[in-house]
């Protein structure tokens, strides 16, 4: 029905993860450091994955991807390293209005951060190289889990966009805490994704044979039926979570970007059950 596998579910995390990595990256807006973070991250999942792989046993076209993953992944960090004189338009043009305001209130030039405005900047769609090259391994590990196979290709890429989506969030509330100024569009961006896909898991979950069967007790779980439960607390919970991470961005003050932070700490983790949960079951 599914397979529970370590490297296609690293595999599929840090796939999901480079994708929404370029959703905000092509804002322009977000500092360089965001997106060197998020490459790192992802790339120490791929090589984990590849780890995983020799353990449990290989998947040729899946590792291969893997590997062209972290290539990949590493060659934008690198560019992105070397073009970091550049920074990023967006916030370069709001520290420079900033610094304008404060010059022209006080008639003093504060110093501030510069940037090579001849140089070339750093360009994102670099960053879809690497999600694009998972997607094959992804499509494969789908396959090689069985029948039906383009049920377990859904629930594998639907899962890495799912969980991309809320880590990639959950991980940009940290980013606000280095660059204050940012606005908020790019984590309410995030969010949204987040509860449009969270259906989508949630479907791809309960086709047959999936969670329905465990909720009815056509599946024994072997712990008399609390894991299809817990499943679905998690679902529900996720989603809740998601909504008043929405509904706290709306606020005004500063520090409800702090807040909408500690409510997807809270989402990343009954997102995860959501997804692991009915992979052990159904496995």
């Amino acid at each position: 029905m599914i397979e529970l596998d370590g490297a296609t579910f690293l595999l599929q995390w840090a796939v999901g993860g480079l994708f929404f990595t370029w959703i905000t990256t092509r804002r322009r807006e977000v500092g360089l450091g965001y997106g060197w973070t998020m490459r790192i991250t992802f790339a120490v999942l791929c090589a984990g994955s590849l780890v995983a792989s020799r353990v449990i046993g290989a998947v040729p076209v899946r590792d291969v991807a893997t590997l062209g993953v972290l290539v990949a992944t590493l060659a934008a960090l690198g560019v992105s390293i070397r073009r970091r004189s550049a920074g990023v338009r967006g916030q370069r043009e709001v520290i420079e209005r900033r610094s304008a305001r404060v010059a022209a209130m006080t008639g003093i030039d504060r110093d501030v951060q510069t940037f090579d405005a001849d140089a070339p900047e750093f360009p994102p769609a670099l960053d879809l190289v690497a999600p694009a090259i998972g997607l094959v391994g992804l499509v494969a590990a789908g396959i090689d889990a069985g029948s039906p196979a383009w049920l377990s290709i859904a629930r594998i890429v639907v899962g890495a966009a799912f969980l991309g989506a809320i880590t990639d969030a959950m991980l940009l509330g940290h980013w606000y805490l280095v660059q204050p100024g940012l606005a908020r569009s790019p984590i309410l961006e995030l969010v949204r994704w987040t509860a449009a896909l969270w259906p989508l898991e949630v479907a791809v979950m309960l086709v047959p044979t999936g969670m329905a069967s465990v909720l009815n007790g056509s599946i024994d779980d072997h712990y008399g039926g609390i894991l299809g439960w817990t499943w679905l607390t998690c679902a529900a919970t996720t989603i809740g979570l998601i909504l008043v991470t929405r509904a706290a961005l709306k606020e005004r003050q500063y520090s409800a970007v702090m807040a909408a932070t500690g409510l997807l700490y809270l989402a990343i983790l009954t997102a995860f059950g959501q997804d692991l949960v009915a992979r052990a079951v159904l496995a």
